[in-house]
């Protein structure tokens, strides 16, 4: 499906979506984004998971997207650990080669004339790319339609330009989901934030769910400060996409962030977010992938801490969200929506947190959660950041190998002339090399948000 910038005259999807329906939702019968195809090794085994359920992506021969089992029948090992040769994934415990639709091609351990077992191979899953996202349908592939794709009608237009970026976040996808249908919190949490808010806009808001079946949510709000402010549009497309979008008429400029997310397990989910606009698209031209990141990261990281303790309280406290949640019709009106979506078709989903109604994951609440750092939950993951991020590696130990060598130079020397410009030479590579290491932090650690009085606010 196409999802087309939801002004007023437009549809959310290709489908007419109407209210209630007797339509059942299933969650194998969908899409799920895995990664952005620019950050998926071109040689390498990329593992994720959907509900706890771990796959391995690979290429073969052919540069044809491949999604197996990640888990080698023989001993249970971890194809993802293993290599890709050849086209063909190899565990690296045995050696068992295994091609694109999980046949077993090759044992080392038997003999060259014997057949290899029909048991010895690995289910596959069906994945295809996508406006340069890599989908995975977990469902029967021949019920497969790539049709049901949520893409951006806007990414595909002249004039318009896109930015990628990927987070892996330690809590479940529907607090995910809550998060960014509330625009209510954006001038509190992010508060003095390059593309965040100010404490000064927070205000009441005037929120409307347009729509709502089981293929989603559609939503708008808009500002009560400011007469006639102009109508934001947020679209919940089920499972995993949330479109914040607006349009300028006057000038005819077009936002959007659509915001994918996949369940990777209890306590685990994936962003990938994607912005696009019409506007001052040469900024974007300017600036490197990974500088925009770091902004980014900064703005996720905020709330991070924030929804893990939620969760973390709810699951505590094992109540319903109706029991402990006090919402208000000026804030909460599309959070609330979006659980009663659960309450209403969330049934099929391995777990899921409704309003009014739950299903739990077998495994217990985390009692301490543990939230990873950057390095882990963007960097590692992130084929332009994690470039950067060697490469100030590379660089601050180049430094300091030139400062080590130039001190040394300075000691064999007799000129005094000599002696001084080497020392000097050497400090300054020193204090590069410390300048370089404080900005190689920034892949490394999360952000850190610091206290500040409303009253010092500016």
């Amino acid at each position: 499906m196409t999802i087309a910038n939801s002004i007023p005259s437009a549809p959310l999807t290709t489908t007419s979506v109407t209210g209630e329906t007797d339509q059942e939702f299933n969650w194998k019968h969908c899409w799920y984004p895995v990664a952005f195809l620019q950050d998926l090794p071109p040689k390498e085994p990329y593992s994720f998971s959907l509900y706890d359920q771990p796959w391995v992506l690979f290429k073969n021969q052919d540069g044809q997207l491949v999604c197996l089992v990640d888990r080698c029948p023989h001993r249970a090992a971890k194809l993802s650990d293993g290599r890709v040769i050849d086209g063909k994934i190899e565990c690296l415990y045995h050696g068992w080669q295994f091609g694109t639709d999980g046949q077993c091609l090759h044992i080392p351990q038997l003999p060259a004339d014997t057949k290899i077992p029909a048991k010895a191979c690995v289910e596959s899953c069906l994945v295809v790319e996508c406006q340069g996202i890599i989908w995975l349908w977990p469902g029967e592939k021949e019920l497969a339609d790539c049709d049901r794709i949520p893409t951006l009608e806007e990414v595909d237009k002249p004039g318009f330009i896109h930015t990628d970026f990927m987070l892996d976040l330690p809590y479940d996808q529907s607090y995910f989901v809550e998060n960014v249908t509330d625009p209510a919190h954006v001038s509190i949490s992010h508060h003095g934030t390059r593309g965040g808010g100010n404490r000064k806009n927070a205000q009441p808001l005037e929120m409307e769910v347009l729509e709502s079946s089981v293929e989603g949510i559609r939503g708008r709000w808009r500002g009560t400060q400011k007469p006639n402010d102009i109508w934001k549009h947020i679209d919940f497309i089920a499972p995993n996409l949330v479109l914040n979008s607006a349009h300028f008429e006057d000038k005819g400029w077009t936002f959007g962030l659509a915001l994918y997310s996949i369940p990777l397990g209890k306590g685990r989910c994936r962003l990938l977010a994607r912005g696009y606009r019409n506007f001052l698209t040469w900024t974007a031209k300017l600036r490197p992938r990974w500088l925009d990141h770091l902004n980014t990261n900064k703005i996720l990281e905020q709330d991070l801490p924030l929804i893990v303790g939620q969760q973390a309280q709810i699951e505590r406290l094992g109540k319903s969200l109706k029991e402990l949640y006090l919402p208000v019709k000026t804030s909460d009106t599309l959070v609330v929506e979006y659980r009663k979506w659960l309450d209403k078709f969330g049934s099929s989903l391995p777990f899921y947190e409704g309003y009014s109604t739950a299903r739990h994951a077998t495994q217990e609440p985390t009692q301490n959660p543990v939230t990873p750092n950057r390095l882990q939950r963007h960097t590692h993951i992130c084929s332009s950041c994690n470039r950067a991020y060697r490469t100030t590696i590379w660089l601050k130990q180049s430094l300091v190998a030139v400062a080590i060598a130039l001190a040394a130079l300075a000691i064999v020397t007799d000129h005094s002339l000599l002696e001084i410009v080497t020392v000097s030479a050497s400090l300054l590579a020193l204090v590069l090399a410390v300048v370089v290491g404080k900005f190689q932090t920034h892949f490394e650690r999360s952000y850190t948000r610091r206290s500040v009085a409303p009253s010092g606010d500016k």
